[in-house]
């Protein structure tokens, strides 16, 4: 499999663009008496980037963009898990709560046989490699992440999927005890993301459990979290408890929140806009300028098959 090598374009120091929309019933919320002074959590500080454990085993992959990395400090102290709150240092501040053993994994829907997965045996599927991706949010700013993990493949083929089932849903953890801003209504909790089956398969899906070697940091999405390379951050799902295997598109999170705005597929697409950011350009973390986006994050010539006669402004 060749290695992937995008072009050098200048690139971007990222400003922080408001999720104006959610913010607003965020805001709406903490008025109606569930602001963070009532969740108990105090003023703070985002603390240090904390280095975890090293992943034993990990090799290289050949999926991997000639790209210099961005910093872990930066990967882990800036990003969206809007359970732990609105801003993008949220996670780094709060996502300390998150208690990642033990922890499980089940399996239900179009299945042969429905079953819960330790991740003790999750972690046993298959070699762990890191794949060096690039990482594009739907707000305009972008990464190169190093991850650690294996084929999304692997568990849909330990899950067994009937014939009938052509998608694949996603759901999150949301436990108020550990993730205090589930008790804000800023999304209809638990956060789930779907795909279709066919993507769910693509070689280029991955489950992270890692993050430069090193086991995922909780504000990441510890324990395990999806990683798309093609499509939008927020379609790769955090703190993954369960896995639904369906015959009918499910309607994601976002979906629900704002249908106009964030749709099923939500590919990268240069020519189709956000209704409050544009796509054409992108900004990467820690550089100077604006550089253009690339149709599906730069991997079109991996996955634009997957969407053949598809009008991809209308499968937004």
């Amino acid at each position: 499999m060749p290695i992937l090598r995008l072009p050098k374009i200048p690139a971007a120091e990222i400003t922080d663009p408001a999720v104006y929309a959610q913010r607003r019933r965020f805001l709406q919320a903490t008025a109606a008496g569930l602001a963070a002074g009532a969740l108990h959590l105090p003023a703070q500080a985002a603390p240090a980037a904390a280095r975890g454990e090293k992943l034993p085993d990990v090799r290289p992959s050949t999926w991997r963009v000639d790209e210099k990395p961005t910093p872990f400090e930066t990967i882990v102290s800036y990003g969206n898990f809007y359970e732990f709150g609105p801003d993008k240092d949220s996670p780094a501040k709060h996502a300390h709560r998150l208690q990642t053993r033990p922890w499980s994994v089940f399996v239900e829907g179009e299945v042969k046989k429905p079953q819960r997965f330790a991740i003790e045996d999750i972690l046993k599927w298959a070699p762990l490699e890191e794949r060096i991706y690039r990482f594009r949010c739907v707000e305009g700013w972008s990464m190169v992440v190093p991850w650690v993990g294996f084929p999304l493949a692997e568990l849909v083929k330990r899950a067994e999927p009937t014939s009938q089932a052509k998608f694949v849903e996603f759901v999150s953890l949301a436990d108020p005890a550990q993730m205090p801003y589930v008790r804000v209504p800023v999304l209809d909790w638990p956060y789930t993301e779907g795909l279709r089956l066919d993507e769910a398969m693509h070689p280029l899906a991955i489950i992270a459990v890692g993050l430069y070697g090193e086991v995922l940091p909780k504000p990441n999405g510890a324990p395990l979290r999806l990683v798309l390379p093609w499509k939008y951050g927020f379609k790769s799902a955090k703190s993954i408890v369960g896995v639904r295997f369906l015959r009918e598109m499910p309607r994601t999170a976002w979906m629900k929140a704002s249908p106009a705005e964030y749709g099923f597929y939500s590919n990268v697409n240069p020519d189709v806009p956000h209704r409050r950011w544009s796509q054409s350009h992108e900004r990467r973390l820690g550089e100077f300028g604006k550089r253009p986006t690339l149709p599906f994050n730069g991997y079109a010539e991996h996955v634009a098959s997957l969407y053949a006669g598809m009008d991809l402004r209308k499968f937004y």
